[in-house]
């Protein structure tokens, strides 16, 4: 059957499909992008760093022309083998789980969506490689099958090169569908180009995605799962034009940051503020900042104030610190070496031993103001995890604070690299910004000491104020969520030698 005869998908009914199988291809059809570009780029520079990154670029005018003039399968090839040849398959596994169904969500067709989600069973077949998008395929989207390209790998890692039968294209596509599902037709195919005809004509029903520029694309929410926690270090989509302004202002970037990281370390916090500015590092500030706590002589009937934070990156009390116009110690779960460095104000290590941590908390706060991310780590979309309550046990000077910042090409955290470069990264965006809204100091009814509130109240209470101040979503999630989903463990380093203990946590 010629392409051309397969009807608009806007025509397909999701009425009654409960019983039925669909097959949809992905770039084009099942996403709204029909270029694998932007995804195999992110493999690239998450998994193999910016000079991999820069070599994939060189290597994909190359596959641009195999791709339009010679061969779809010949272009498919070389971008796989710029991408990934020589790269450990477990990097690129890691990638596709935590890195790529941010950016996949955001481009999912709403015309093949309506159909996809219909039928009961749903089947993906792409010539894209099946580790890239099985992960966002199953989890997200809800599919029971997904026939990809298969690549070859060699003692871990990946040649570059693909299995037998090959780059799944035209006719290949066909024959992974038969030796799938045999005699058995699928109800729905789902296709965008004239390659995709030879398995949507095994289908009993074929229809057309057309291309069209003035698509949106599914909204989040109305998708299986929401992505909550995503990782990498990339905020765009890294589009051939994105790719090529990264590669070139990273030489740019990272002195920048260094320069923004030494005004804060260096300069008295009174000044860092104005440093900020100065350097296009923007700090807005909103409610009223709580006057300074001093002690001269430690009292341990009086206690200074805990400004309760919520989490977006280990910066987060720095910002605090400037905004205040002094330096406020912060209590931390795990951060590198070199933050602890670089740091312009004091930080202290929690052991995540209840004991022990509140005697070492009641202590800083007895010296005066302190710092802490009851989250214990950080989180990139519009919610807050869930609060520890140890925090509310051990003072009634609460001042809860809402930390949001915006940052326009890198992310300042991660759970699968090196945390030293967390500042690094968020220093390294064009011009990041800062939003730190100071919020009621907490009422003495409401505390654990004068209100007799449970610690587990005031931490709910203080998460949904902070919360609606943001317009975030409150959740459940913790740090050990977090890590399950993004690194495939629960954020604890095993240390040669002492696997029984095994307490050093993986940091923000």
């Amino acid at each position: 059957m010629a392409f051309s005869t397969f009807p608009s998908v806007s025509k397909c009914s999701s009425i009654g499909r409960e019983k039925d199988t669909v097959v949809a291809d992905m770039d084009g059809t099942l996403l709204i992008g029909r270029s694998s570009f932007p995804y195999f780029a992110l493999v690239a520079f998450e998994a193999g760093g910016i000079l991999r990154l820069l070599f994939f670029v060189l290597a994909s005018p190359i596959a641009a022309l195999l791709y339009y003039f010679i061969s779809e399968s010949a272009g498919i090839q070389v971008l796989i083998f710029a991408a990934m040849a020589g790269m450990k398959v477990s990097s690129i596994e890691s990638v596709a789980r935590a890195v790529l169904p941010k950016f996949y969500a955001d481009d999912v067709h709403p015309e093949t969506w309506r159909v996809f989600s219909s039928c009961g069973k749903r089947c993906v077949l792409t010539a894209n490689p099946r580790v890239m998008v099985e992960p966002f395929l199953k989890e997200f989207l809800g599919a029971d099958v997904v026939l990809g390209t298969e690549i070859r790998t060699f003692k871990g890692r990946a040649t570059g090169l693909v299995s037998r039968p090959g780059i799944l294209v035209g006719n290949k596509k066909a024959e992974a569908l038969l030796n799938t599902f045999g005699d058995e037709r699928p109800h729905v195919g789902l296709g965008d180009r004239q390659t995709d005809a030879p398995f949507m004509a095994l289908c009993k029903e074929g229809y057309i995605v057309p291309p069209k520029s003035d698509v949106k694309s599914v909204s989040t929410d109305k998708l299986p799962k929401p992505i909550i926690f995503h990782d990498g270090r990339l905020v765009q989509k890294p589009t051939p034009l994105i790719a090529l302004l990264t590669i070139l202002w990273i030489p740019i970037g990272f002195p920048l940051a260094c320069l923004r990281i030494a005004a804060g370390s260096l300069l008295p916090m009174h000044m860092v503020y104005y440093a900020f500015w100065a350097l296009g590092v923007r700090v807005i500030i909103k409610g009223n900042p709580t006057p300074k706590h001093t002690k001269s002589n430690p009292d341990p009937n009086t206690s200074g104030v805990l400004f309760i934070c919520s989490h977006r990156t280990l910066l987060d009390p720095i910002f605090l610190s400037a905004a205040l116009g002094r330096p406020i110690p912060a209590v931390t779960y795990s951060v590198s070496r070199l933050s602890e460095i670089i740091s312009p104000i004091k930080t202290v290590r929690l052991s995540r031993d209840r004991a022990s941590d509140a005697a070492m908390i009641k202590k800083l706060l007895q010296e005066g103001d302190l710092a802490i991310c009851p989250e214990g780590t950080t989180c990139r979309e519009p919610f807050l995890l869930r609060f520890s309550a140890l925090f509310a046990e051990l003072t009634d000077e609460l001042v809860p604070v809402a930390m949001v910042n915006r940052m326009s090409m890198f992310h300042g955290t991660t759970a699968r690299g090196w945390k030293g470069m967390d500042p690094f990264y968020f220093f390294m965006n064009p011009s990041p910004a800062y939003e730190v809204t100071f919020l009621n100091k907490l009422p003495k009814e409401l505390t654990c000491g004068s209100g007799n509130k449970s610690s587990h109240d005031v931490a709910n209470y203080i998460q949904r104020v902070i919360a609606s101040t943001l317009s975030y979503e409150c959740t459940g999630f913790t740090r050990k969520d977090k890590y399950r989903a993004l690194a495939g463990n629960d954020g604890v380093v095993v240390e040669k030698g002492h696997v029984a203990k095994a307490n050093k946590v993986m940091g923000c």
